[in-house]
């Protein structure tokens, strides 16, 4: 029994204990990686019931904000869970910011901004190129305040799966473990919570939709161990997803949900060339730019020994 309570003591996740065997540590993060990410979403949940009552409205009645008003309470309340992880980081892991990976190297953020927006454009006009995507124009009457507002909306949704994967996860890892286990796990974690998305799609889409997780994972991780720091890993991936979603008003991750765009684009049936419903993130295309981006940036980091010394 004393063996038990003590193994349960050192995977807790309210602890910042590490002496124990690397697979079992690697368990820990996985528990860690879980309890934040509920934990964060179940306090968000609650604040967004509590402004819903606050404003004099029932959700449990059905009386709901519209759902533009819902859409930017949801991204935003991102930045309120980035917070929660922070504390936790803070409280239970005993660690700054600097070491989850923001520190003063905030210039990268731009460096995997203009990533983000090379990476996802060459991907949708190869689509388009093919017949699989058409491109109708600029829409009328565009909500340019809205787009604004999800542009800070998704820096907010982008930091929070970044300080999951490459800041929590991969940085209690990469001391402890080696840096591919740290590698593997972050991009595990990053790949679960994507695959209820794509219920529905042919298996054709679902192997090169998490071909295209794995590979973009990696990038990320490799920016991070690039930069030591996580703000860039946070640029590639908000600007990437407002791109996508809110300049081009394709699918993001497999949801379906229309919102104001710039441009008026849409599939042509579904197949891997644009990715069906779980949109071009399911893309053999994509798969091929983002594995030239991969090659890149495996060699940065080979080159610069990041990958051996595990330091952010």
């Amino acid at each position: 029994m004393s063996k038990i309570k003590q193994l349960l003591k050192n995977i807790s996740p309210l602890n910042n204990r590490t002496e124990m065997p690397v697979p079992l540590y690697v368990i820990k993060v996985f528990i860690i990686f879980w309890f934040v990410k509920f934990g964060s979403e179940l306090i968000g949940e609650a604040v967004v019931i509590a402004l819903h009552f606050a404003c004099g409205k029932n959700p449990l009645k059905g009386e709901m904000f519209s759902p533009n008003t819902i859409t930017l309470i949801m991204y935003f309340g991102y930045g309120l869970m980035v917070g929660i992880v922070l504390l936790y980081w803070k409280l239970f892991q005993k660690k700054t910011l600097e070491q989850i990976g923001f520190n003063k190297k905030v210039g990268s953020y731009l460096i995997g901004a203009i990533a983000g927006v090379v990476l996802v454009v060459v991907s949708a006009v190869l689509v388009v190129l093919t017949g699989a995507i058409t491109y109708n124009g600029v829409f009328n009457n565009i909500d340019y305040v809205f787009i604004i507002l999800m542009l800070l909306a998704f820096v907010c949704q982008g930091a929070m799966e970044e300080v999951l994967c490459r800041g929590v996860v991969l940085q209690l890892l990469k001391n402890k473990a080696s840096i591919p286990v740290a590698l593997g796990v972050s991009t595990v974690l990053f790949i679960v919570p994507h695959l209820g998305n794509m219920s529905g799609a042919s298996v054709d889409i679902i192997i090169v939709a998490i071909v295209n997780l794995i590979l973009i994972s990696l990038i990320f991780s490799f920016l991070t161990l690039k930069f030591k720091s996580l703000w860039a890993a946070c640029g590639i991936h908000s600007i990437w997803n407002f791109v996508l979603c809110n300049i081009m008003g394709l699918n993001l991750s497999g949801n379906e949900a229309k919102t104001a765009a710039i441009f008026d684009m849409h599939s042509v049936g579904s197949n891997i060339l644009n990715g069906g419903m779980y949109g071009i993130e399911a893309s053999v295309i994509t798969a091929v730019v983002l594995s030239v981006a991969f090659v890149i940036g495996y060699g940065i980091a080979r080159r610069d020994n990041n990958m051996k010394e595990g330091q952010v």
